[in-house]
């Protein structure tokens, strides 16, 4: 269940990246089962025409499980775990450790040899990022429902004449607060999942997400594999066992009225150390060079102190023509 001050609200519309794109805020309608199960398929090394069944642990039983792996079609069963469908799977805190939750951990179950008993076979983690914003929703949620008490034979209409209900006091995405808090758990568990026992970790981000990342990973560049997936940098490996998945909400929604798909719009096979190479050394290097590969930060501290000590001469002692 969401939050009192948040129900209802599945996207903010901003152009905090320049142009205006609806940013997704709610995690549970990132929660599709085709994007899930076409992770999953990555993961696992399904191929697309091998028969899956993705099971949330809430709805999970033996019967089903032992059915399903036995009846001969030889479909793959994998369950998962999140915070609302069983809880999540986390790392505790230690001495020299973090406590880290993950966002879904899946796992394939197994029948045995002799066909009595289930069997864990490797896990994988799912990590969705959605977007966090500044201020708070309440004061949106408040007039919406007010309006929808107030008008319930034509509130669509009432809301399309009256945009500013939506919009009161709402305020634009937090992004560096996003970017900052989602990159460390995302190289961390990166990492954590580079194991036997694992098959590795996905990070589904939103389109305006991964947008407003750019300036902290350097705007790194993006090189188009046979696959039709893509690598950051120079990485050329043929099979990560990470991926960046970015995905949109489709502008037009589906016929029957229901909710618009989610649409996949970049696959990136990537690592911990190839994410942390673009965040901490092109990122900075870019940005402390401008365009004639000058330090911006001296030639800040040189413009200033002319203006406060006129006449005088002054250089860089680490690279003396470096100023003049």
């Amino acid at each position: 269940m969401k939050a009192d001050n948040s129900q209802g609200v599945c996207s903010i519309s901003a152009e905090s990246n320049g142009r205006r794109q609806d940013w997704l805020v709610c995690p549970y309608r990132a929660l599709d089962d085709t994007l899930v199960a076409t992770m999953t398929r990555r993961l696992f090394s399904v191929a697309d025409d091998e028969p899956v069944a993705i099971i949330p642990v809430p709805t999970l039983t033996g019967e089903r499980v032992k059915g399903t792996l036995g009846d001969g079609s030889g479909t793959r069963v994998f369950c998962y775990f999140q915070e609302k469908l069983g809880g999540e799977i986390g790392l505790s805190r230690t001495p020299a450790s973090p406590e880290l939750s993950f966002d879904i951990t899946l796992v394939e179950l197994l029948l045995s040899d002799d066909g009595t008993r289930l069997c864990l076979g490797r896990y994988g983690v799912i990590e969705l990022q959605t977007t966090d914003t500044h201020g708070s929703y309440r004061h949106a949620v408040s007039a919406l429902r007010g309006a929808l008490d107030l008008h319930p034979d034509d509130f669509p209409a009432q809301v399309a004449a009256n945009q500013e209900w939506s919009g009161r006091k709402v305020e634009g995405p937090n992004i560096s607060n996003v970017f900052k808090r989602t990159f460390y758990q995302v190289a961390f568990k990166f990492q954590v999942t580079k194991r036997e026992t694992s098959v590795g970790c996905v990070l589904a981000i939103p389109q305006p997400v991964w947008d407003s990342w750019q300036p902290f990973l350097g705007r790194p560049d993006l090189h188009r594999q046979a696959d039709g997936t893509w690598r950051l940098l120079d990485d050329q490996n043929t099979d990560p066992a990470d991926w960046i998945y970015v995905f949109d909400i489709a502008e037009n929604p589906v016929a029957d009225g229901g909710p618009a798909p989610i649409e996949i719009k970049l696959v990136i096979g990537t690592d911990a150390a190839t994410l942390s190479r673009a965040a901490l050394d092109v990122a900075p290097a870019k940005a402390i060079e401008n365009s004639s590969g000058r330090d911006v930060v001296l030639a800040s501290l040189h413009g200033r102190l002319r203006k406060i000590l006129p006449g005088l001469l002054i250089e860089s002692a680490v690279d003396p023509f470096h100023l003049l």
